[in-house]
């Protein structure tokens, strides 16, 4: 009814649909929601990432010079070449720096896998070549560390992670096999 109360008037009802307001809040609500689990997702990535770039393994021998010589044969048995042992300690020395530990990089490379990202990617030649870092840690043990070659593969894509991601991480952790606990 009108005002009048002929009858004649609009009998809608002039309030904005329920159904409709939940419907935008919901779409809202959604929104934000895969806004937040994308954040705390990032978030986790951000805080975690640093700790899985580097592998750490405690070595079977009592001394790096004994682990050193252990992974070089262990290397070149899976097809790699071992370019030598450097030793941190005499380097730093050099320049006047001492370290309170023993430190060497046992360098290595591949000819085959390096030509196969270098085609590709050039840009990967900061990544060569590979090595191994074996050090005297804080408890005394000998410990052997690494880039975690199957997560930097994956990070980069393409051939890079087919070759280093796949390939060399694969034969490296065979040739770690026998010298870690």
């Amino acid at each position: 009814m009108d005002e009048a109360g002929t009858g004649t008037g609009s009998t809608r009802d002039e309030r904005p649909s329920g159904s409709h307001g939940r419907w935008a809040l919901s779409i809202v609500f959604l929104v934000l929601g895969l806004l937040a689990g994308a954040g705390l997702t990032a978030w986790i990535g951000w805080w975690a990432m640093p700790g899985m770039m580097l592998t750490v393994h405690e070595s079977k021998y009592q001394d790096v010079e004994q682990t050193c010589e252990a992974l070089k044969p262990a290397i070149e048995a899976e097809g790699f070449h071992c370019k030598g042992i450097l030793n941190l300690n005499k380097a730093m020395a050099k320049h006047g720096v001492h370290l309170n530990r023993q430190v060497r990089v046992v360098q290595f490379g591949r000819a085959v896998s390096a030509h196969e990202m270098l085609e590709d990617n050039p840009e990967a030649s900061a990544l060569m070549p590979c090595g191994f870092g074996v050090y005297e840690g804080d408890d005394g043990r000998v410990h052997i560390s690494g880039v975690n070659r199957g997560l930097i593969g994956k990070l980069l894509g393409g051939t890079i992670a087919s070759v280093m991601g796949e390939k060399v991480a694969q034969d490296l952790r065979k040739a770690l096999h026998d010298h870690v606990q």
